[in-house]
């Protein structure tokens, strides 16, 4: 995508200088700033601490870091070594799960010689892939929008509401939720997209300084805004994004947004999630009995960034000192409130039936 009339990845590897480098999201929306990544700790410190952040863009973070260090010492043990460092930086997004398990199908087989510039290219092919998905669920979410836009009249927007940043940011490009936003504006239908809030990390401001710079209408609004647009018929569409996804349907994503699908369903409301095959966890059955919840550090409640009046980004306490604080990160969508799924393969009911449909060469049972 664009930013200042330049295009970037979140994630890329430069070949000039060998380094891989990301964009610092700890710094957006209020300043553009790169990184680049060297050590496998390193690596683990940027998925840990969201330098970077989207089950996707996970992934792919995990595969360069696993990569890098297989140039440096190829052996078994430094392969487990990183394996189980990167895998325990983030709980719930299966999508990292799913790289190291690729690396390790595809690395441990063969000569500890060849590993490096094995691991580099299949770092490379993983990203590749996934903006190749992602495209493909935007081509089909933009049918969607388009059906939805058919029915208006005069020229009026059909109005979504995404929840937290399921945007390129969050990805390698082009985004989930966001990729039929996109699709829809390059197209020529006119759009207005609800932008949650999304506390504690405020992620939609991600979502906003994208939607801006790619020209979309928009506007920001608190996470509780949205059933009050919905009951006064201002909500066309709800697309979000999702981090793990059982076998049967169920959708797990950024805490608030079982919230917006309640409201979505009391009104009558589509509720769609983009979700990319490697988010299928065809392991898990009950996203509410099964899927991992992660605890998130109590400062991301307590404190917020943003720029002050002398134009400095900083953070600041915005609770009572002592006061106790819950922070999980994610919440459960039964597959019974999601309307369908927008996958690269199409899209399908929310079921073990509908997405064995679209995967069967996937599904595991």
């Amino acid at each position: 995508m664009i930013v200042n009339g330049t295009a970037y990845r979140s994630i890329w590897y430069k070949a000039e200088i060998d380094q891989v480098q990301i964009i610092d999201q700890r710094w957006l929306p209020h300043e553009f700033r790169i990184a680049d990544l060297e050590t496998v700790e390193e690596f683990a410190t940027a998925i840990a601490d969201m330098w970077v952040r989207g089950a996707p863009l996970i992934g792919a973070t995990a595969a360069y870091g696993m990569a890098r260090q297989m140039l440096r010492d190829p052996s078994d043990t430094s392969f487990q070594e990183t394996y189980d460092l990167l895998h325990a930086t983030r709980p719930t997004a299966i999508n990292l799960k799913w790289a190291l398990d690729r690396c390790a199908a595809i690395l441990l087989p063969m000569a500890q010689t060849d590993r490096g510039q094995a691991a580099m290219a299949l770092a490379a092919e993983i990203c590749d892939e996934d903006v190749a998905i992602n495209a493909s669920i935007g081509r089909h979410g933009y049918e969607i929008i388009n059906k939805i836009a058919k029915g208006k009249s005069g020229g009026e927007p059909v109005r979504l509401l995404t929840h937290c940043n399921a945007g390129w940011l969050a990805t390698v490009d082009h985004g989930t939720a966001t990729s039929p936003m996109y699709c829809a504006h390059d197209a020529g239908l006119p759009i207005h997209v609800w932008v949650d809030e999304t506390r504690p990390r405020n992620q939609g401001a991600l979502t906003s300084w994208e939607l801006g710079h790619h020209g979309i209408s928009h506007q920001y609004i608190t996470d509780n805004a949205g059933g009050h647009l919905m009951q006064h018929r201002l909500v066309d569409l709800v697309i979000t994004g999702t981090d793990r996804t059982t076998r049967k349907g169920d959708v797990c994503n950024k805490i608030g947004t079982y919230l917006k699908a309640l409201a979505a369903r009391d009104n009558g409301i589509p509720f769609y999630v983009a979700l990319p095959s490697p988010t299928i966890d065809w392991t898990v059955t009950d996203g509410i009995a099964e899927i991992p919840i992660e605890d998130r550090n109590d400062r991301e409640i307590t404190h917020v960034w943003g720029r002050g009046q002398d134009k400095k980004v900083t953070e600041v306490q915005v609770t009572p000192e002592g006061t106790s604080v819950g922070n999980p990160a994610f919440d459960v969508t039964p597959a019974r409130l999601v309307t369908g799924l927008i996958t690269e393969r199409g899209v399908c009911e929310a079921s073990a039936d509908g997405l064995a449909r679209l995967f069967p060469d996937l599904n595991s049972a």
